[in-house]
C-alpha cells in the first residue's frame, strides 16, 4: 500500500476575489503562513513522508517548505501539478467574470469548455494523474510509503473526480479548503479515497 496526500496550498489575499491562476507574485498571507506551519506540525505527528512534491508556484512552495523542514526532507518541483492555466482570464476579478456567458458555460460544462487562451480541465486532470502515477512507480518497491503533493484546489478536485469515476462537470460538488489534506490509498486493487478535505491542527500540548 502507498499513501498519497493531496495538499492544497494555504490562504492568500486574492482567494475568492481574483482568478489568479498562474499569475506570478501570489504569496501566502499571514493566515496562510500560519496554516502551513500548523499543517507541517500535524503531518509530522502523523506521517513520515517519503517524498514531498510541489507545484512550482510561490504559494505552493511556501506551503511545502515548512512541511519539508519539519520532515528534514527536500521539496521536488513537478510542473504537472501546477495550477490550471486560465489563459486570458488570468488576474480577472470574479465580479468581472460574472457577466461573461463563457464563464458560466465553463462552470457548467468543464469537460467540453476550453479556457480562452488556456487549457481544458481534462488536460489538467490527465497531467496531474501522470505525476501521481510516476511517483507511485518510484515507490512501488517500498511498502508503506507516504507521498505528499502540494498543489491547487482544482487539481485536487480533478484527481478526485478521476478516481471516483465522476464527470469533470461535477467539480463543484467537491469542497477542497486551503491547507486541507486529502488522503488516497493505492493498493493492488487500485486507488481509494480514504479521507477528503481534512483540516489538520497541531497537538495543543505541543
Amino acid at each position: 500500500m502507498i499513501r498519497i496526500l493531496l495538499i492544497r496550498h494555504g490562504n492568500t489575499d486574492l482567494l475568492g476575489r481574483v482568478l489568479y491562476g498562474r499569475m506570478p507574485g501570489v504569496h501566502l498571507n499571514d493566515e496562510g503562513i500560519s496554516q502551513a506551519r500548523f499543517l507541517a506540525h500535524a503531518l509530522k505527528e502523523k506521517f513520515v513522508l517519503s517524498e514531498i512534491i510541489s507545484s512550482p508556484l510561490e504559494r505552493t512552495l511556501e506551503t511545502a517548505t515548512p512541511i519539508a523542514e519539519a520532515q528534514q526532507a527536500a521539496v521536488t518541483i513537478d510542473e504537472r501539478i501546477t495550477e490550471v492555466d486560465v489563459g486570458l482570464w488570468t488576474g480577472k476579478s470574479f465580479s468581472e467574470l460574472a457577466d461573461l456567458e463563457e464563464w458560466h458555460k465553463f462552470n457548467r460544462h468543464r469537460s467540453t469548455t476550453l479556457l480562452p487562451g488556456g487549457e481544458s480541465m481534462l488536460d489538467v486532470q490527465a497531467r496531474a494523474w501522470r505525476a501521481i502515477d510516476d511517483a507511485i512507480a518510484r515507490h512501488s518497491q517500498t511498502e508503506g510509503s507516504t507521498i505528499a503533493f502540494v498543489t491547487h484546489g482544482d487539481v485536487v478536485r480533478g484527481l478526485l473526480l478521476l478516481i471516483l469515476g465522476m464527470s469533470i462537470d461535477h467539480i463543484h460538488r467537491l469542497d477542497i479548503s486551503p491547507a486541507s489534506v486529502t488522503e488516497l490509498w493505492v493498493g493492488p486493487h487500485g486507488t481509494a479515497v480514504r479521507n477528503m478535505n481534512q483540516l489538520l491542527h497541531p497537538n495543543p500540548k505541543q
